[in-house]
């Protein structure tokens, strides 16, 4: 092994560096060929992030969007079970992966699918998990989408912080339920996304009510209208109010979304709305507008 003089060996910061400002270019190049970007988040576990995320994408591809749908919740990955997905992502081309093909219009990208035993634990820290998530944008193949829909673990912790680091353009969505210890969180977590400069499109009560499946009446199980009055008080915009259903539970189990479910039921109708209110608050976006590119 020669010896090296005057410092004019490459180190191994230099090459960590080189590395990482070819994956920043991927990164650019991937974000690039996709029109809007809707990052689901909430301070608060619990308030069906997942769910909302899972049937916005398949609302949206419904429509007729190219749809993918990116799950950074490293620790504690729902997304695959919700769509009923198993199995890892496969190679394509070098050294890309495939998104996991849902239908035609929907791919998904998530934590469990890189795990060979969906059961198992992750753990990891920060540098570790911003590093997956830069990843799940730079290696995945995700060609030309009309949404990237983005699910983000509970918090402002280190999954949010790096997807708007990397996605300064995404348009978030909060996620909340009516009482007040969600609200609390939420508030928080609003403070987050106005601290980081980001772009919110609006807020959306979930759990609004209980639609009993005997009468179709409503029960305010756990009150109902405080997304709204949080919305109102931030000055956003309202999404929209899901109602707490027993056929969000059978999909669950099944790994169909609400709104594929064959019949009507008052949560199909309420997120199919949503799909509906986020598709034109996106298009209709200031923000959105300033930096499509295609």
């Amino acid at each position: 092994m020669s010896s090296c003089s005057g410092g004019s060996c490459p180190s191994s910061s230099g090459d960590a560096n080189a590395k990482m400002a070819l994956q920043d270019q991927l990164i650019a190049m991937t974000l690039e060929r996709i029109r809007y970007k809707l990052f689901v988040m909430s301070g608060k576990g619990g308030v069906g992030k997942s769910s909302v995320s899972v049937n916005i994408a398949a609302a949206l591809a419904a429509r007729g969007y190219k749809v993918g749908l990116m799950d950074v919740d490293i620790h504690g990955p729902s997304v695959p079970r919700l769509l009923g997905l198993t199995g890892q992502l496969e190679p394509d081309r070098g050294s890309l992966v495939k998104p996991k093909k849902y239908n035609d219009n929907l791919h998904v990208v998530s934590m469990e699918s890189l795990l060979l035993d969906p059961d198992q634990a992750v753990l990891w820290r920060g540098p570790m998990k911003t590093s997956a998530i830069r990843q799940f944008i730079s290696d995945v193949q995700w060609g030309e989408l009309d949404f990237l829909v983005i699910d983000s673990p509970p918090g402002t912790g280190d999954e949010p912080m790096t997807v708007l680091k990397l996605i300064p353009e995404a348009l978030a969505v909060v996620v909340t339920t009516p009482q007040e210890v969600s609200l609390a969180d939420v508030r928080k977590a609003i403070n987050f996304l106005q601290y980081a400069q980001a772009n919110i499109l609006g807020v959306v009560e979930n759990m609004s009510g209980l639609a009993c499946p005997h009468c179709g009446l409503s029960i305010d199980l756990f009150k109902r209208g405080g997304g709204k009055a949080l919305a109102e008080q931030y000055g956003l915009e309202f999404l929209g109010a899901i109602p707490l259903d027993p056929t969000s539970v059978v999909a669950g189990d099944l790994g169909t979304p609400v709104v594929l479910m064959e019949g009507d039921c008052p949560a199909k109708a309420a997120l199919l709305a949503l799909g509906e209110r986020v598709a034109l608050a996106a298009q209709t976006s200031l923000e959105a507008a300033s930096t499509v590119h295609r």
